[in-house]
């Protein structure tokens, strides 16, 4: 096995040369043809970088380009209401990122004249932008020598090292690795690398570009065994009703606009285990997080203290939905 050697205090691969070379080469092969890579428009790029955050590429394609027809431009983005703008975003969860969104629109709009930051260091002045958002926006659309540290990137600069590198260490690694003339092109390369063929399991070793520059050559060591999920049972209100045969309607409540996970969000109601029925019509899985939910819908009144809405059936597309209303919705073919 070649040993790595050591480049700005850390371990790294031996030749930072041809590691950029076989990559970059890699990449322009096997690159998977994803709609935001059809251009470098900074607005694109922005919002596919903040829908990616937590979020698998297969969900993020539709909800992408529907964002993207009803907001095509930051002005049309800034100058939309939020409901509006969570609506659309209804089905990727982590609403906190649209509300920053939205927020970091209005800043570009309002006091940048429309006109988008060209660093990393300005961008990480705008709502919601952080170090790895900030980078990988000015790398890929403004060219800037400016390296990304994500999930992928992460665990594939830690197994090319053979080390369980600290955060510094990790950005120093990226830095020193970094093609300067290709920046965008160099990140989403390492990004690729690391969701395609260095995978968090049975890594693809074989048809990897920098196998023989990586010290690990397949999976590390755990450090630690994951906490295992927690397991719970909810139930909810499936409350319908069509009276004069026009569609219908579905009774749904608002999320307080102060909650601290999904505000001011539309979701059914929860009952009391029954709620008075002999049996749930209906039931299905959701997680979130370290919490696995069984889902018990039943298709009876909600509770008289339920202080809820009547929203029509043909509407519940536009409404910003949490993704658990929009998943039972969508089970009960309302949606």
């Amino acid at each position: 096995m070649i040993q790595p050697q050591v480049i700005s205090g850390v371990a790294s691969s031996p030749s930072p040369t041809r590691f950029r070379r076989n990559l970059l080469a890699w990449y322009a092969r096997h690159a998977r043809d994803l709609p935001w890579r059809e251009s470098r428009d900074p607005y694109r790029v922005w919002l596919s970088e903040i829908m990616l955050q937590q979020t698998r590429v297969a969900a993020v394609i539709g909800h992408y380009e529907e964002f993207l027809r009803r907001f095509p431009t930051v002005q049309k983005l800034a100058g939309a209401r939020e409901d509006n703008v969570l609506a659309a975003w209804s089905g990727l969860g982590y609403y906190r990122r649209a509300r920053m969104l939205h927020a970091a629109a209005k800043v570009v709009v309002r006091e940048l004249g429309g006109k988008f930051p060209a660093t990393a260091e300005e961008w990480r002045e705008l709502p919601g932008i952080g170090r790895y958002t900030a980078a990988a926006i000015a790398s890929i659309a403004f060219g800037e020598a400016v390296a990304v540290v994500d999930g992928n990137v992460e665990r594939v600069l830690r197994r090319v090292s053979g080390r369980r590198l600290t955060s510094e260490e990790l950005w120093q690694a990226a830095e020193d690795l970094l093609d300067r003339k290709r920046p965008g092109d160099f990140n989403q390369a390492m990004m690729e690398l690391g969701a395609t063929v260095c995978t968090p399991r049975a890594p693809g070793c074989l048809t990897c570009p920098v196998v023989d520059l990586c010290a690990t050559r397949g999976e590390m060591p755990a450090a630690a065994k994951a906490a295992r999920q927690k397991k719970r049972e909810i139930h909810y209100a499936l409350n319908f009703r069509d009276e004069d045969g026009r569609g219908g309607e579905v009774l749904l409540v608002q999320r307080a606009r102060d909650a601290s996970l999904m505000a001011g969000m539309w979701e059914l109601p929860e009952v009391a285990a029954g709620n008075g029925a002999s049996k749930p019509s209906f039931a299905l899985k959701h997680s979130i997080t370290v919490t696995d939910y069984t889902v018990r819908v039943w298709r009876s009144a909600a509770q008289a203290h339920v202080n809820g809405k009547w929203i029509a059936a043909e509407r519940l597309g536009r409404v910003a939905l949490t993704g658990l209303a929009r998943k039972i919705l969508r089970k009960a073919e309302l949606l």
